[in-house]
């Protein structure tokens, strides 16, 4: 029988700091996740680095690995250990000269449940993030674990509802949106209100709209590793949406902190009747959206 109630967990952090010592920071911080008793633990977006895309060079190619290696080899002994899932989004290189923004999705037995590589690709200042990375070629992925059905998606993902639905239709319980978002420090005043509002109002909408549990994962801290550049502020507030969009758990602008909140697959079968989204869709009228833009 599939589990009825499960919690998850999302895991905000500075991540300024060289691959060896983030590994050892995230060991560290799941493990403080699982005993406070996490099922399903999330970390943010490329965690084992600072955020290189604030520049185009080619030298932070240096900062990816090949499936299987580092990263999934100490996860997936975590994961088995601990009993948990556990979401590591990391610099994949799947070969020389085509690198992909990725996540493992690691079951409790260490095994790989699923590989998401991340659909839509960013380019603005200082997130130069198509000189690094090729769109993924896996499509949208709702991934089954022993804990429950997660779907996973990637930062700039998250302003797509085509990608929380489709992933939502094949049976995502679990939204996760590992994430590295910040504000350049020179527009924080001007538009930092709005532009944080409209990344919470836009994945709350998704969890409302399919009926989902939806979990983001952000960094923070100032990474200004670049010389005359303001750098980039991550503004963390991390967070947990239910299924109506209600807000379970949220985190701070400033501090590394665990959230955890419980998934109550009744609850959500209970909201998915009252509000049949789903039943209404009118999927005979929806051809044009694969159009990009209908002339």
């Amino acid at each position: 029988m599939p589990n009825k109630k499960y919690k998850i967990a999302v895991i905000q952090l500075n991540l300024n700091d060289i691959a060896e010592n983030n590994l050892k920071k995230c060991i560290s911080w799941v493990r403080d996740a699982a005993k406070l008793g996490a099922e399903v633990i999330s970390l943010p977006e490329l965690y084992s680095s600072h955020y290189f895309c604030q520049s185009e060079d080619v030298d932070n190619f240096a900062l990816a690995e090949p499936l299987y290696s580092t990263s999934f080899i100490a996860f997936s002994a975590l994961a088995k250990e601990l009993g948990v899932v556990i979401i590591v989004p990391f610099f994949e290189k799947r070969m020389a000269g085509i690198y992909h923004n990725s996540a493992y999705i690691i079951d409790t037995d260490g095994s790989e449940a699923g590989l998401y590589r991340k659909m839509h690709i960013p380019d603005d200042p200082h997130f130069y993030e198509k000189f690094y990375f090729t769109p993924g070629d896996l499509g949208f992925k709702t991934i089954p674990t022993q804990k429950g059905k997660i779907g996973t998606l990637i930062c700039w993902d998250q302003w797509y509802p085509e990608a929380a639905r489709l992933t939502a239709l094949k049976g995502a319980e679990v939204l996760f949106y590992p994430t590295a978002i910040g504000w350049h420090p020179q527009e924080k005043e001007q538009y930092g209100e709005n532009q944080y509002g409209a990344w919470m109002n836009v994945m709350k909408g998704h969890a409302v709209a399919n009926g989902v549990y939806v979990a983001a994962a952000n960094r923070i801290g100032l990474e200004q590793y670049l010389p005359d550049t303001a750098g980039i502020q991550f503004w963390g507030a991390s967070f947990i949406a239910g299924p109506q969009g209600e807000i379970l758990a949220q985190a701070s602008h400033d501090k590394e902190e665990i959230l955890i909140a419980e998934v109550d697959l009744d609850l959500q079968e209970n909201v998915r009747q009252n509000w049949p989204f789903f039943r209404d869709r009118r999927i005979d009228a929806f051809g044009d959206i694969t159009k990009r833009a209908i002339d």
